[in-house]
């Protein structure tokens, strides 16, 4: 069983990986019919949100992109800023849809931002409490149960992330829908890649729910 735990969780989230990588590429070979640049459909999406205010800056790496809450502003890496492809305007619209649910005070968004700090200090330290409280299990065995609690944790910023990605994705859709900024039969393409990054947080849930069976198991067996 502990093998089949452990092939599921490395290969799930592989397949997940090489779908977006398969599928941007795919579409970073069709430029949108407008013309537009994906800072430009960022900008137009903003604007038609009342976001008039959020910066957008361009940012080094690749599919680094990412709206930054505490200085209001969408950064846009280096394969997406100044790109016309669809799946480039599909991450930078994306990126949009995450500015305007920090705007509305989204509640999973909300959320999300309140429990990174607890967040960042488990997902640090949750393997070393659980290690430790395994070797001295029959001395201290609520060492053991404090890292299962550490990594629950975790799992539970995953799955309050799941709602926060699909709602920006479904934003960014609706927008560029309403507002005609891209032709119809452009946005099935812009779905695909935004579906296919979707998946990659949904894989990463189902692995690290498997993995907290999988430590929840270990240490019944004790």
């Amino acid at each position: 069983m502990d093998i089949l735990f452990l092939i599921i969780m490395i290969v799930l989230p592989i397949l997940a990986s090489m779908n977006v990588k398969r599928t941007f590429k795919k579409y970073s070979s069709q430029s949108v019919s407008s013309g537009h640049t994906a800072e430009q459909i960022a900008r137009m999406i903003l604007d038609s949100n009342g976001l008039q205010s959020t910066r957008i800056e361009h940012i080094s790496g690749n599919l680094t992109d990412h709206y930054d809450p505490s200085a209001n502003v969408v950064r846009l890496s280096d394969s997406v800023y100044g790109k016309t492809s669809l799946s480039a305007i599909g991450v930078a619209a994306h990126e949009c849809g995450h500015a305007c649910q920090h705007a509305e005070s989204y509640k999973p968004i909300v959320i999300r931002s309140k429990i990174v700090p607890v967040t960042n200090i488990c997902s640090k330290l949750w393997y070393w409490v659980f290690l430790i409280g395994v070797f001295i299990f029959d001395a201290f065995p609520a060492l053991a149960y404090i890292g299962i609690a550490m990594f629950t944790a975790v799992v539970i910023f995953q799955i309050v992330t799941l709602p926060a990605e699909f709602n920006a994705s479904g934003r960014a859709v609706e927008t560029l829908r309403n507002e005609l900024i891209l032709d119809s039969e452009e946005i099935p393409a812009v779905k695909k890649v935004l579906t296919a990054a979707a998946m990659t947080y949904v894989t990463s849930l189902v692995a690290s729910i498997i993995q907290l069976l999988r430590l929840l198991l270990s240490v019944r067996r004790r």
